[in-house]
């Protein structure tokens, strides 16, 4: 049956059951009516789709159990699902427990420094900044690439043009990141495991880019990853030195991290 053609029936049955389906998460339909602020009773017909709420307690509804309208016309389940990939109802036994068990503490939010060997200029090392932050349960990546990466490239160097983002999700000993620009149709996958340090706060692993074999450039290489706290003095210095530098301008902890002259394997 089409949405067009539903009748009032079937609205009233298909937000009973959508309600019937958000409430099993409490354990007393007295002290979720309660908390609603509705009439056990009146509520009861809600459950039983034997009624439809007025606009204002639908919205007191919709905003207590952060849904919207569409229970109205669609299973919850499939709202819920809805936009989600990794951690929707196909892959989240497979890939979407690792997006949302990344912990604080197994990978901190803030800012990191970032250093590897360049993709494109032989013998010159990149060093860049990024943001980790987390949104309802999942963990993300931010930044920009530099200037001059863009410009050696061809491509544009506006804000909007280098921005990156990504995602990360926990692996048995380490994080995952996956990385694209706006638009584009390439990525880096990357992989981080801590390294013992004073602060314990080193990543070391390597990036990978999605192009051809053959094509110019490296497509493999290490990677640090250094978590530079609250301190804004530091992340301003860090910052101040992104780009393209040479062996002798990297941080002497990432050159030694970085295993640089040993083949990556």
């Amino acid at each position: 049956m089409s949405k067009e053609s539903r009748s009032p029936a079937d609205l009233r049955n298909m937000f009973g059951a959508n309600l019937r389906r958000l409430s099993r998460e409490y354990p007393s339909i007295s002290e979720l009516s309660r908390q609603l602020g509705i009439n056990r009773t009146q509520f009861n017909r809600y459950l039983s789709g034997e009624s439809f709420p007025r606009p204002d307690i639908l919205d007191r509804i919709c905003t207590f159990f952060e849904v919207d309208a569409r229970i109205l016309l669609e299973p919850v389940n499939d709202i819920e699902s809805k936009g989600k990939i990794l951690n929707g109802p196909i892959l989240n036994d497979f890939l979407g427990q690792g997006v949302s068990s990344l912990s604080e503490e197994s990978f901190p939010s803030g800012i990191y420094r970032f250093s590897r060997r360049s993709f494109l200029k032989e013998g010159q090392y990149l060093i860049g900044l990024s943001y980790i932050f987390r949104s309802d349960g999942v963990t993300y990546i931010k930044g920009f690439e530099p200037k001059e990466a863009m410009h050696h490239q061809g491509l544009p160097s506006s804000p909007r043009a280098r921005e990156f983002r990504g995602y990360a999700t926990r692996q048995d000993d380490g994080v995952s990141l996956i990385i694209a620009r706006r638009g584009a149709m390439t990525c880096s996958f990357n992989y981080l495991a801590r390294v013992a340090s004073l602060e314990n706060n080193y990543w070391v692993g390597y990036v990978t880019r999605t192009v051809r074999e053959g094509s110019s450039g490296v497509r493999a290489t290490r990677m640090v990853y250094e978590h530079l706290g609250k301190k804004f003095s530091d992340i301003l210095g860090a910052a101040r030195k992104s780009g393209f530098v040479p062996e002798a301008g990297l941080n002497p902890f990432h050159r030694r991290l970085l295993q640089i002259g040993d083949p990556f394997r």
